[in-house]
């Protein structure tokens, strides 16, 4: 760490402060009971309880299988990501050459650009694990909707089993958000190659337009209503 300078690490600690600090606004605070997540969990309660009155699961199967599909692909993604970070280790000197050029930038060792990008890699590591411990949740939820089964005088069993399965497909969301805030926020790290100036600056961009789709965007007020 003697590599960095303290405006190195007052950026990368707000970095974390801004990644860290949102995530408990979003999931862990009354406040973020108005976000458009929450609105859709209210949603995914609403769909799993519908489908207790539907023999034909068909229209189910398919919002699972689009689900499933969306969180393989982020999963696929986030490892060409890491693929990417990796390969940037290869030819430091360049990618160096090209950073060196743009405005607010600051000259850097070899070795620190190098912790750089691994600490990408890192970020896109855990992106994958999020990805992929989603999409197993959605197929435990899958099974979960599968177990509900239509028997005469059993609704309140059934209403019972169904949202269990909600509650299982509200983790595996958790989850698949926690992957793709941790892309949004790769975004925001790219600006470190460039200074620790702007690594506060792009983080906080990032930070807004994440608050304005949660709290104040077309999409959340469509589910408003």
């Amino acid at each position: 760490m003697a590599a960095f300078t303290a405006l190195d690490l007052t950026a990368l600690v707000w970095f974390a402060a801004i990644w860290v600090g949102y995530g408990v606004l979003v999931e862990k605070t009354r406040f973020g009971d108005r976000s458009l997540t929450a609105m859709m969990n209210a949603e995914r309660v609403k769909w799993i309880e519908t489908m207790v009155e539907r023999e034909n699961r068909i229209v189910d199967t398919a919002i699972m299988t689009g689900l499933q599909q969306g969180t393989a692909f982020f999963a696929s993604t986030s490892l060409l990501a890491v693929g990417g970070a990796l390969a940037l280790m290869r030819a430091p000197e360049e990618a160096m050459a090209i950073t060196a050029y743009l405005p607010l930038s600051e000259p850097t060792s070899r070795a620190v650009w190098e912790l750089k990008v691994f600490g990408l890699a890192v970020i896109f590591v855990y992106a994958f694990f999020k990805f992929a411990w989603a999409y197993r949740v959605f197929n435990y939820a899958a099974i979960m909707m599968g177990a509900v089964m239509h028997e005469e005088g059993s609704r309140e069993r059934m209403l019972a089993q169904a949202r269990k399965a909600a509650a299982m497909q509200i983790a595996a969301s958790a989850h698949f958000n926690r992957g793709l805030r941790a892309f949004f926020f790769a975004l925001g790290y790219l600006g470190w190659f460039v200074g620790p100036v702007v690594l506060v600056l792009t983080t906080t961009a990032v930070a807004v337009v994440l608050y304005r789709r949660q709290f104040a965007s077309t999409a959340l007020a469509a589910v408003r209503g």
